[in-house]
């Protein structure tokens, strides 16, 4: 028994280890590519190892298109979309994970159902409403609905707050706090965890959205990152060193940012799985 167990130990780790490489391969395929002539690109057998190694596309990629605008664009667009959507979404989640009010549930999942809605769906009616209010070119597409609304966002918080002890809110209640007060003294200070992993998530995912991006914005000083690197693909020649030194630069704020908050990804998600 011991030793099938050791057996199916070994093959697992195998296979995480398989399963691992597959995942990280196209990253250091970017950093290897990023570091390459053109000829060593494309060239067959494949070049695994850049000889020479050409840092300067790093060089010429950040001076051939406008990447300081880009990245200040992305990240305060990032920056209000992640404090939006924690509001509005912890708003949401406490409200209904102890608020009692007539329609809650039916509500609750009227609101979760638009998390099976594909995003191919919406596209056409926002573009009309955004070229109504006149927003078209501008940020605010990018921004106001994401910030206004994240039916996840809500379910992840609403998960770890029905866990919070109700004694808790019945003491601040008999102390005089009122609803507003129980949330903003109470519920937030004890659902960090959970608020710190949500963060991370809609960093990321705003911080790469390309597919909106695109849709909205039309002049390069308003380009977000992943939007820009799209400018070095031309209609018949596209340069892919310029492109991959450009990705390489582009997800360095990811990395950064998911190395030094791993820990409160896991932890959040954990202790909204356990008390959930």
């Amino acid at each position: 028994m011991k030793t099938k167990l050791t057996y199916g130990r070994v093959f697992l780790h195998i296979f995480l280890i398989i399963g691992s490489f597959l995942m990280v391969f196209p990253f250091l395929w970017t950093i290897g590519s990023s570091l390459k002539d053109m000829t060593q690109i494309f060239a067959i057998p494949p070049v695994w190892i850049p000889d020479p190694v050409v840092w300067q596309n790093y060089i010429d990629s950040f001076q051939a298109m406008p990447f300081g605008r880009a990245y200040w664009n992305s990240f305060y667009i990032t920056a209000i979309a992640v404090i939006g959507q924690i509001f509005t979404g912890s708003m949401a989640a406490y409200a209904f994970a102890k608020l009692r009010f007539k329609g809650s549930g039916f509500l609750f999942i009227l609101f979760l159902a638009t998390m099976m809605i594909p995003k191919q769906v919406t596209m056409i009616p926002l573009y009309l409403i955004m070229d109504w209010l006149g927003w078209l070119d501008t940020h605010l597409p990018l921004i106001i609905p994401g910030a206004l609304f994240n039916a996840f966002a809500v379910f992840l918080l609403r998960q770890f707050i029905r866990g919070i002890p109700k004694e808790l809110e019945e003491a601040a209640i008999m102390d005089g706090a009122n609803p507003a007060r129980v949330y903003w003294s109470v519920i937030l200070p004890l659902i960090r965890p959970a608020l710190a992993a949500m963060s991370i998530f809609i960093f990321m995912q705003t911080y790469n959205n390309f597919i909106d991006a695109l849709i909205y914005l039309s002049t390069p000083e308003n380009f977000t990152v992943p939007l820009l690197l799209n400018n070095f693909k031309g209609l018949y020649v596209t340069n892919w060193a310029y492109m991959m030194a450009g990705a390489t630069i582009s997800i360095v704020p990811v990395i950064i940012v998911y190395l030094f908050a791993q820990r409160h990804i896991i932890e959040g998600i954990t202790l909204t799985g356990i008390k959930g």
